[in-house]
């Protein structure tokens, strides 16, 4: 129970990563809030201490409320994820503008967001560990995820700005950035035989990873065994090799 009695709120919270990492969290012990602008079946693992709370993270007055809310609840925020994302593929010549702005305003404007409302929260109480999700193709771009890598690369180069202003107020703030994952998109790409044959040789553990796999690495620096820790981008990639 490394995280009994913390408060977490985990953005995406209701299906693929980031309901491993809140049912994760939740099996340590927090008090988990899953955020998300649709519930999807997360009502099936909801207990008294793994609780759904619609947000749009695209919205600052919905992020807000949910920080708020959280805090006059529950008291505080001890971990923020901010794991809500999106994923629009398409070719630069062919990428609608629209599905550019999107995976923007989602994958970086709301981390920003989330970041900005709850170190008011963490920084006003001294203490509080903030969590980004990133992707291997921050670093190992792919055809046909402009949009995607761009916008986690921006998460990478924000989380290393927000180390260094909210790490003298007692706020660390660290990244995950999952290689190809067997859940979402990852699951996606091995059932695309030609795809995949493509990317299968560069897993050097020959496997996709778990969900679960993630978590763990999330739990890690979610608790005081990564405390001296700040501004980090923790790849869980299985030592993925760019050229096969």
């Amino acid at each position: 129970m490394r995280l009994a009695d913390k408060i977490i709120i985990v953005t995406g919270g209701t299906r693929g990563l980031g309901r491993a990492i809140a049912e994760q969290f939740h099996a340590e012990g927090a008090t988990v809030i899953c955020a998300a602008r649709n519930p999807y079946d997360i009502g099936e693992v909801a207990t008294d201490r793994l609780v759904y709370r619609r947000v749009d993270v695209t919205e600052e007055e919905s992020v807000r409320d949910l920080m708020q809310t959280t805090v006059d609840t529950f008291g505080r925020i001890d971990v923020l994820v901010a794991n809500a994302g999106v994923s629009r593929d398409g070719k630069i010549v062919r990428l609608a503008l629209d599905d550019w702005d999107i995976t923007v305003r989602t994958n970086l404007t709301g981390v920003f967001l989330c970041t900005k409302e709850a170190a008011a929260h963490m920084t006003a109480r001294g203490e509080g560990r903030i969590i980004t999700v990133s992707s291997c193709v921050a670093t190992k771009p792919v055809p046909g995820a402009a949009a995607y890598s761009a916008t986690k690369a921006a998460v990478e180069a924000f989380t290393r700005t927000a180390a260094i202003e909210l790490g003298p107020k007692g706020v660390t703030v660290n990244c995950l950035a999952p290689g190809y994952i067997n859940g979402g998109m990852g699951r996606r790409l091995a059932a695309a035989p030609e795809r995949w044959q493509r990317y299968q040789s560069r897993l050097v553990l020959d496997r996709l990873g778990t969900p679960e796999e993630v978590a763990a690495a999330a739990i890690f620096l979610a608790t005081p065994a990564s405390s001296y820790i700040n501004g980090h981008i923790l790849e869980v990639s299985g030592g993925l090799r760019w050229m096969a």
